[in-house]
């Protein structure tokens, strides 16, 4: 799986999350190794980081302001599916690593 140059958006987040569909995620990936810039709606910016496995699970930390002018922090595993056009739906579990600590659920998709 290669996520080069694909864009995201969520679809749905719990509502300890701070991303919304206001949101698009720009992914790159060299290698195994992923990075990303987003912002949208709560995030003024962000950026993540992580490694993809041969499943195209991805493994990923990230760090964002949002418009509270918060730095927050946490952690994410993505599984993709890939959907009957072709584009790529993201299933994240991921963990504030700051903040309460809470965990959530988000679905993203390639636009």
């Amino acid at each position: 799986m290669n996520y080069n140059d694909k864009t995201f958006r969520p679809l749905s987040n719990t509502l300890n999350g701070e991303t919304s569909h206001e949101t698009l995620f720009h992914y790159q990936q060299r290698g195994n190794l992923l990075y990303c810039t987003y912002s949208g709606g709560q995030i003024v910016k962000g950026h993540l980081i992580g490694k993809v496995d041969p499943d195209g699970n991805i493994d990923m930390r990230y760090h964002q302001i949002n418009t509270k002018g918060e730095l927050m922090t946490g952690t994410c595993l993505s599984s993709p599916e890939i959907l009957p056009n072709g584009t790529i739906r993201l299933h994240e579990k991921w963990q504030w690593t700051s903040g309460d600590r809470s965990q959530g659920e988000s679905v993203l998709e390639e636009v």
